[in-house]
């Protein structure tokens, strides 16, 4: 039975048991069960993909393939556990510096490469479309590269064919006689397959034999004008000239006697090949194409030359019809349109290739996402799972059982804090702005902050003597300054000074690629004196999960939520820094006017009444969530009624909500959403109140103009009881 470290090569493939099959122990790689997170999530996407894939691991290029990728190799001997150089020991050189580049960390994307290969028992011109992407680990350092490959040859030999004939249709369309055709095809079908020399025989032929009229010259040769018995040729050469084949007449350089063998050796040539030309199925010319070079002719150019024989012929009987122009320009027409017809399908086929491309790239960015929030996320349940079997023990002391249950309760806000996290990089999470002063928050978060670094870390405040507004989430943007101070802290080994400076009236600079403002924007920067980075981290810092700390010392998440939260917010954020030079973040955000939205942040809210009471109406389609919800507001002493759709809500509350005090609605439902249940009821019952509950929603995260109350997922009980509370009494206030 297959292990559990073994469970990411189940992907229903041939190649996914063959490696679990194979002896890796002499391998670099060693067992599979001790291969690496980042090896086993790439040959698990790769196993599970249809295009074909290879993996090269390590220093050694040990490779691994799909069953795609199978096709690729052709004959060769199993690649599996062989070093990918080995592999491909006959085109190495033309490969070895694109593996070079994915190695230093650079993804390299080739179209129609051209290589010659020895699959197929000699050597084989074959051309690929193929990505070489780096493989990293989760602390960003390359570990190998994946293939993803498609092999173009049958597109490109087709397009070269279609350029020849394309151009030998237009060279011959003004032909009036069939010398100048055949003498134009002969010499422009020499020059596509690299031939010294062709030459055109008038012949006719019968069973004993074949007469040559005309003049059939060969260089420092006589004419061989007459007739010849098949004898001279042999029944080999009668048979395939019969079945419209090549022969090769003389290997010229072993088979003609010395002196012949000289002169044909003098002018480079190797081999004497008759090409018949066939017409109403009888051998009606010969064609003689001498090669300079000994080679093995594939089916396609076979092909190609039947196929100018067969247009050569009926190109010359148009001709000799006395309506050459005509059906010339119809035949070009004909050849143009094949042309187009091709041209679309390779284009066609490039497309899914570039979008299998995309796709591999996007997978292996999602594998990195998901490997994180999967590796967090599981840390946190194993805390919360251990505490509640702890928690089960009817013997456990009451000192420990609180640690469990405050332990459990650590744990869910660090979850929901990820989320949160994850939300801000993905522009989705729930923001609640208001216009606030940026210099006075920035003197208050600043105290704060020479908290969370330390005593031996010296934090400056440099602010302007004019107010400053933005209209931002002021929670979202305290936690923001809090994360960059937190990512300085680190680099300053906790010893330094740092330096939190506003600037205002500011133009949005261009950042990464995307074009500034001219607009005024505050421009909050936090600036340290520790290590700095190299240039090629700049442009991953943002990534969520990406960290160059040890194991255990963060997330990568910090980062990613300053990035989201400035751009759901209209701004931006910048990055400077040198090796041992330090690093400055400068925050953007838009200036807004001072108006009748701003609210002191140290204004408290309207004391709320002490205890629950009245009627409330749940609206929640979760069956254990509603369960939860209901049972929560009854232990704070409300009357509950529980709908699962907001339609039954509508219909419980009748036209003025006779006998409800509130309702207590999720935002994402089947049907009509929380938001819309609100609107309507603020139209139709506006003196009841509404509280909404999310843990996620796009609507929230793109339109915060709402003006409904919102309590955010996971809530505790407390959180509902004094957030209810206040929407009540603010209703009660405002009813008079």
């Amino acid at each position: 039975m297959p292990s559990e470290q073994t469970r990411f090569l189940d992907a229903g493939s041939a190649m996914g048991e063959a490696i679990r099959r194979h002896d890796w122990h002499g391998s670099p790689l060693g067992p599979v069960e001790a291969w690496p997170d980042a090896l086993k999530t790439t040959v698990a996407l790769m196993l599970g993909s249809r295009f074909p894939q290879a993996i090269a691991w390590g220093p050694e290029l040990i490779t691994l393939h799909n069953d795609a990728f199978l096709p690729i190799l052709g004959n060769k001997p199993s690649a599996l556990g062989r070093p990918f150089s080995a592999v491909w020991a006959e085109t190495w050189d033309e490969i070895e510096p694109i593996a070079e580049a994915a190695f230093a960390g650079r993804a390299t994307f080739v179209e129609d490469f051209p290589l010659v290969v020895e699959r197929g028992g000699s050597p084989e011109q074959v051309y690929f479309t193929f990505c070489y992407s780096p493989i990293r680990d989760q602390t960003g350092r390359v570990l190998g590269i994946l293939d993803t490959v498609a092999e173009t040859t049958a597109t490109v030999v087709a397009n070269q064919r279609l350029a020849f004939l394309d151009g030998l249709g237009r060279a011959v369309a003004g032909a009036r006689d069939a010398d100048a055709i055949l003498a134009t095809t002969t010499r422009m079908v020499a020059e596509y397959l690299q031939l010294s020399n062709c030459a055109y025989a008038d012949m006719d032929a019968d069973a004993d034999g074949f007469t040559i009229r005309g003049d059939w010259p060969r260089k420092g040769a006589p004419s061989i004008v007459g007739r010849y018995s098949l004898a001279d040729f042999g029944r080999l050469a009668v048979d395939r000239l019969s079945a419209g084949e090549p022969l090769v007449v003389n290997d010229n350089l072993r088979e003609l006697a010395p002196e012949e063998a000289a002169t044909f050796q003098a002018i480079g040539i190797a081999a004497t090949i008759c090409m018949p030309l066939v017409k109403d199925g009888r051998l009606t010319a010969l064609m003689a194409i001498h090669d300079r070079l000994p080679r093995t002719w594939s089916e396609s150019d076979l092909a190609l030359i039947r196929e100018v024989t067969e247009r050569s012929w009926a190109h010359i009987e148009r001709v000799r019809a006395d309506a050459a122009m005509r059906e010339a320009a119809a035949a070009l027409a004909t050849l143009n349109a094949t042309l187009e017809e091709r041209v679309e399908e390779r284009s066609d086929r490039l497309a899914e290739a570039e979008a299998a491309l995309r796709q591999s790239q996007k997978m292996e960015a999602v594998g990195q996402l998901t490997g994180g929030v999967a590796h967090d996320f599981n840390n946190l349940l194993t805390i919360i799972r251990s505490s509640v079997d702890f928690l089960r023990r009817p013997d456990l002391p009451e000192e420990r059982r609180r640690r469990y249950m405050d332990a459990v309760s650590d744990t869910v806000d660090r979850a929901a804090k990820l989320t949160s996290q994850l939300l801000a990089f993905a522009r989705r999470q729930t923001l609640k702005p208001e216009v606030f002063d940026v210099g006075r928050r920035l003197s208050g978060v600043a105290d704060m902050i020479d908290t969370v670094t330390g005593a031996r870390i010296r934090v400056v405040t440099e602010r302007p003597d004019r107010a400053c507004f933005v209209r931002a989430d002021l929670s979202q943007f305290e936690t923001a300054l809090v994360n960059m101070a937190v990512n300085a802290r680190d680099a300053m080994a906790g010893e330094g000074t740092l330096t939190l400076r506003l600037t205002c009236g500011c133009p949005l600079p261009p950042i990464r690629g995307h074009g500034g403002s001219p607009l005024p924007f505050a421009a909050v920067s936090l600036s340290d004196t520790g290590s700095g980075m190299e240039a090629g981290l700049l442009g991953r810092i943002f990534e969520p999960f990406f960290t160059t700390k040890e194991v255990g010392r963060g997330t990568g998440l910090g980062l990613s939520q300053v990035f989201g939260f400035a751009k759901q917010s209209g701004g931006d954020i910048d990055v400077v820094s040198t090796v041992g030079g330090g690093t400055t973040f400068t925050l953007y955000l838009p200036e807004a006017e001072p108006d009748g939205d701003i609210r002191p942040a140290e204004q408290e809210a309207v004391p709320a009444p002490a205890a629950g009471g009245g009627h409330v109406l749940v609206v929640e389609d979760n069956l254990e969530v509603g369960r939860f919800a209901t049972q929560i507001l009854r232990d704070l002493g409300y009357e509950t009624t529980w709908a699962v759709t907001a339609e039954e809500a509508l219909d419980k509350l009748g036209p003025d909500a006779a006998g409800f005090d509130a309702v207590f609605s999720d935002v994402v439902m089947p049907g009509m959403g929380g938001i819309a249940l609100a609107r309507a009821l603020r139209r139709k019952i506006p003196h009841l109140p509404v509280l909404l509950a999310s843990g996620y929603s796009h609507v929230l995260a793109q339109d915060d103009a709402h003006g409904f109350e919102l309590l955010s997922k996971p809530y505790s009980a407390e959180q509902v009881g004094r957030v209810l509370r206040r929407v009540m009494a603010r209703a009660a206030r405002e009813r008079g």
